[in-house]
């Protein structure tokens, strides 16, 4: 039995469940109300001591980490791949994923989350102006990468796409405008039927 606990409106929950429709993997849905404070008791903390989601349990198995469940999936479910079959492709979606978090996912969330849930008067706009640049900066270095491609490594889709849809997602909510390439990689990654079927409600 493979079970999933999140969010809706969590990306990196959006990114396994992404990741679960590409490879047609049955799951189990199980929403944490973390507005409610469900993630810090102490059923939910017994299965993730960090109080976050996603939680992927399987079979007596629990993984606490977006990125590591993606690779878990892929490993285990290796058909259709989401990696290339060489080493130098496989060193290549493991840099991007990780870039990803480092140099967008952390920034973006910096915006997204107040943006999203909280009222102005509570915003650190300073905190928020700063993240803004650096995720421009980023997006500058991946339109060198993407120019010319249809995907990032090995002309095929992969985990570095299924790990940026959630926060290219938000590009306009953060009101970065993205370079040519990276806005029509944008569009591709946001039409998958993977991506479509995941939008968050709000």
């Amino acid at each position: 039995m493979r079970r999933l606990h999140q969010h809706p409106l969590s990306t990196y929950a959006r990114r396994v469940r992404i990741a679960l429709l590409e490879k047609n993997l049955p799951c189990e849905l199980v929403d944490v109300d973390m507005a409610a404070g469900e993630h810090k008791k102490p059923a939910y903390l017994a299965l993730n001591p960090y109080g976050r989601v996603p939680t992927l349990e399987e079979d007596g198995f629990v993984l606490w980490e977006s990125t590591a469940i993606l690779s878990y999936l892929e490993a285990t479910h290796p058909e259709p791949a989401l990696v290339p079959a060489d080493a130098r492709g496989r060193a290549l979606v493991d840099m991007h994923m990780k870039l990803c978090d480092i140099q967008l996912a952390r920034q973006t969330g910096l915006i997204i989350f107040p943006k999203r849930f909280l009222p102005r008067e509570r915003w650190d706009e300073k905190a928020m102006a700063q993240a803004k640049k650096e995720i421009e900066r980023h997006l500058e270095i991946v339109e060198k990468q993407i120019s010319g491609r249809e995907w990032m490594v090995g002309d095929a889709y992969s985990l570095v796409e299924v790990c940026y849809t959630p926060f290219v997602q938000f590009l306009p909510l953060v009101e970065v405008v993205p370079p040519p390439g990276v806005a029509a990689w944008t569009e591709r990654m946001l039409a998958r039927p993977s991506a479509v079927a995941t939008v968050p409600a709000a």
